[in-house]
């Protein structure tokens, strides 16, 4: 698959060519609705963290010995203190410990990021830029080149091993574009985006991810 190379310049830098050979079996997947739904539930409950149990009645450190007699005291007939109507007893029918830690297959979890970028690919949502570097890592400036580019409503944006830095400090104010480095490429982020925008580092490296 063959896609323009962008560039805030307007033409390719370093005398690049102006098309870039994307690997079909990273870019040019049909997604699968189902794949997608387990990849991002998955990453999802991982963000979660466990919930914490309650102490129940059986958890409480507190004396079984009947505390007072059967009659005559005035009082209701309890057994032990760890009675949930008494302060310091365990609690009824307390909340249990859950441990949102799922498990999902690790060819799934490629598959899923791949299908992911192939979305974008397919809905021609992809942007291939040769470089990210803003003259003077002005926020202006960035938005005068976005808006050249009509980079949508909402954009992600994934450089390499590091974000460029004058990018990263133009972007900074800017709500409708996030940042991120290609290892931390993930598909919940890459869906929830109007358009991915990649470098040439960021296509190198994700392929290579898949077939180093």
């Amino acid at each position: 698959m063959k896609i323009k190379v962008s560039s805030f310049a307007g033409t390719p830098q370093n005398g690049d060519a102006a098309d870039i050979e994307l690997n079909d079996e990273v870019f040019g997947l049909d997604p699968r609705a189902d794949i997608l739904h387990r990849v991002v539930t998955w990453q999802l409950e991982k963000r979660r963290e466990t919930a914490r149990g309650t102490r129940e009645r059986a958890d409480v450190a507190r004396t079984g010995k009947k505390f007072g007699r059967q009659k005559g005291g005035g009082t209701a007939r309890h057994g032990d203190r760890r009675a949930p109507v008494f302060i310091g007893g365990g609690k009824a029918h307390g909340a249990r410990v859950r441990d949102f830690n799922p498990s999902l297959n690790k060819k799934v979890r490629s598959l899923g990021l791949r299908m992911a970028l192939s979305s974008h690919a397919k809905a021609g949502s992809l942007v291939i830029m040769d470089s990210l570097a803003v003259e003077g890592g002005k926020t202006k400036t960035l938005q005068g080149d976005l808006a050249k580019l009509g980079f949508g409503k909402r954009a992600l944006v994934i450089d390499g091993d590091m974000v460029d830095t004058s990018f990263a400090f133009a972007a900074g104010n800017l709500y409708e574009v996030n940042v991120m480095p290609a290892a931390g490429a993930n598909v919940y982020d890459i869906l929830k985006h109007d358009t991915l925008v990649l470098t040439r580092a960021a296509v190198e490296k994700l392929e290579a991810r898949f077939h180093g």
